[in-house]
């Protein structure tokens, strides 16, 4: 096939130069990039309607532009003259590129960088405890400002308003850096996640009552102590998450302690790949499919001041944001930083693989459908005994491929409008 123009970007050409038959360049408008094949469209159909009518003169005019790039000498090499599966291989390149890139970046994170788990070494003793949903919580120093049992802001000396209590872990000793080793004289997992899961479901259980943690330290000098200390957790208001959508589920009250776990990274066997890939694929897909759901929320959030959805969709913006703020954040590690960049870099592409085949003119799979669609309709007179029909008439789909291209533009904006006036933070 002949390609005439392979450019980086949209609008305004910047830079080009012609080597053959290409012409390569750099667009004004750096959001994504395009190649131009000659004979995208077919010649009209011989027994097509003569009459005029607005929108047959408007696919008339696509055609007529999109065959005034074929020459004479051409030949074959026009789009529509090539089989249905070389015309499949060519437009589903583009999003397997994107799947090959996801993959590799998986890769990376997995075996090379490995997936966080919490490990029984505490990472914070936070110095008081806030019911989930306080609304101190977003104060400087939220310990210093005075809230009811139920996290409210309130005036020192009202009925049941005091200044956070510490937590039992503070109380207790219990400081950053120290590892927990065993509970109740029973040894914790080795495990990281275990053994954390392990501490977390005896002190949610044990509300009121009190726990003996033996605790490893080490001191300035490098010498590793080891201490038991007797901590009673007290009973907190805490989140509850649902394991099947991750979304929180309300509340509950648990004994709470009052520590954070350290994360450790742990690397991951390369048969773990396919397992990983496949579970992120389906929670993509499920985003994707609950995007025209969140419009309304998103417009909400960024016209009328309603509190952004984190679970719904970000534009670039929102991305380069996050990004910023996982790399300026002194809290995170420089391992934390690097694999949430990798992340990131695989999720992007593993979405832009997914929404490029959706089935739907313009977008790469909507050619690849038009190209399935005529095997099979060409299979079908053949069984039939009819001649074959020939090639699918994309330009009858100019008018959904303008429709579509309007909503993206129109999404688009609204993302990159809400991104900047009511962005979703790393907070």
């Amino acid at each position: 096939m002949r390609v005439p123009q392979f450019f980086v970007g949209f609008g305004p050409t910047v830079f080009s130069r012609r080597y053959g038959e290409t012409e390569f360049g750099i667009k004004g408008v750096p959001l994504g990039g395009f190649i131009r094949i000659v004979g995208m469209i077919p010649p009209a159909e011989p027994d097509e309607s003569k009459r005029a009518t607005r929108m047959r003169s408007f696919i008339a005019e696509v055609r007529g532009a999109a065959l005034d790039d074929v020459r004479p000498s051409d030949g074959d090499r026009v789009f529509y003259k090539k089989p249905w599966w070389q015309r499949v291989v060519v437009m589903a390149a583009g999003p397997l590129h994107n799947l090959v890139l996801a993959v590799l970046f998986f890769l990376v994170l997995l075996v090379g960088i490995g997936l966080p788990v919490s490990s029984t070494t505490l990472q914070a003793v936070p110095n008081c405890v806030l019911p989930a949903g306080a609304a101190s919580a977003a104060e400087d120093d939220p310990c210093e400002v005075p809230i009811t049992p139920a996290g409210e802001l309130c005036a020192v000396g009202s009925a049941d308003c005091a200044l956070p209590a510490a937590g039992p872990a503070k109380q207790a000793g219990l400081q950053a850096g120290d590892t927990i080793l065993a509970i109740d004289g029973e040894p914790v997992p080795d495990e990281p996640d275990e053994g954390w899961a392990a501490l977390v479901d005896s002190v949610q259980a044990s509300a009121g009552q009190p726990l003996t943690l033996t605790v490893a330290r080490e001191d300035d000098e490098g010498t590793t102590e080891r201490f038991d200390l007797t901590v009673t957790p007290i009973e907190n208001t805490v989140y509850v998450d649902d394991d099947e959508d991750g979304e929180v589920d309300g509340t509950t009250e648990v004994g709470y302690l009052g520590v954070q776990s350290a994360q450790t990274y742990v690397r991951q066997p390369l048969s773990s790949l396919p397992g990983y890939f496949g579970d992120v694929v389906v929670e993509s897909v499920q985003r994707l499919v609950e995007i025209p759901e969140r419009i309304p929320q998103l417009f909400r959030a960024a016209f009328l001041g309603e509190e952004r959805d984190p679970m719904g969709p970000i534009g670039l913006v929102g991305v380069g944001r996050l990004s910023g703020e996982a790399f300026a954040f002194d809290g995170y590690t420089t391992t934390f930083k690097i694999s949430f960049f990798v992340g990131l870099l695989a999720s992007v592409n593993l979405v832009l693989f997914l929404f490029n085949l959706l089935p739907i003119y313009p977008l790469d799979g909507g050619h690849v459908a038009g190209a399935l669609y005529e095997k099979a309709r060409a299979t079908v007179a053949r069984l039939r005994g009819r001649p074959d029909p020939g090639p699918f008439d994309i330009a009858r789909l100019m008018p959904v491929a303008y429709v579509v291209a309007g909503l993206f533009i129109l999404l688009s904006g609204l993302l990159v409008i809400a991104d900047v006036v009511n962005p979703i933070t790393l907070q």
